[in-house]
Parts: structure tokens; C-alpha cells; sequence
């Protein structure tokens, strides 16, 4: 049987429990992704604003470097860089010709 001193050890400690539940933070609360280092293809023409077939067209000739992971295709965000700083630099060098 539970003495009165046992009740009481019980309920400091299930106060001292509540109370750290209340300062922690909530499992529920989705913390922030780090940046994505490899994008789908799609998404790569997303960010050159570029439709999904042309971004497959791209990856296809090599114009656009690509890696595989098994049976995806991902390519990264500095070969999306790459790429569109080679456009214009092409695009600049037109114009002054």
C-alpha cells in the first residue's frame, strides 16, 4: 500500500516532469531541411525556368552535367550554376560581335 510519502515523491516528481515537458520543444514542429546539393531533373528546369523535356534534352547532350545514384538522375546545384553562367557569358559574347 502507498503511504503518503511515496504519494507525495510521486506527484513532485510528475510535476518536475510536466514542467520539463513544457519548456522542451515539441517533437511536431518539422525542423528546417539543410539546402538540397542534388535536384530531379525536373526541378533543375524549374530553376533555369526551362520545361521539363528541354532539361532532359540538356542532360542528355551534356550540356548539362548530371550524376546517377542508382537508377535516378540528379544533377547539382553548381552544375545548374555552371550552366547558366555559360549561357551568359555565350549570350554576352554574341552581342559584342
Amino acid at each position: 500500500m502507498a503511504t503518503a510519502n511515496d504519494i507525495a515523491q510521486l506527484a513532485a516528481s510528475l510535476a518536475q516532469l510536466a514542467e520539463r515537458l513544457a519548456t522542451q520543444r515539441p517533437d511536431d514542429v518539422p525542423r528546417p531541411l539543410p539546402p538540397r546539393v542534388l535536384l530531379t531533373v525536373e526541378e533543375a528546369g524549374q530553376r533555369l525556368g526551362i520545361g521539363r523535356t528541354m532539361a532532359y534534352s540538356l542532360v542528355r547532350s551534356g550540356a548539362l552535367e548530371s550524376v546517377r545514384i542508382g537508377r535516378l538522375r540528379r544533377i547539382s546545384v553548381s552544375a545548374i550554376n555552371e550552366y547558366a553562367a555559360r549561357l551568359v557569358a555565350n549570350s554576352s559574347g554574341k552581342a559584342a560581335a
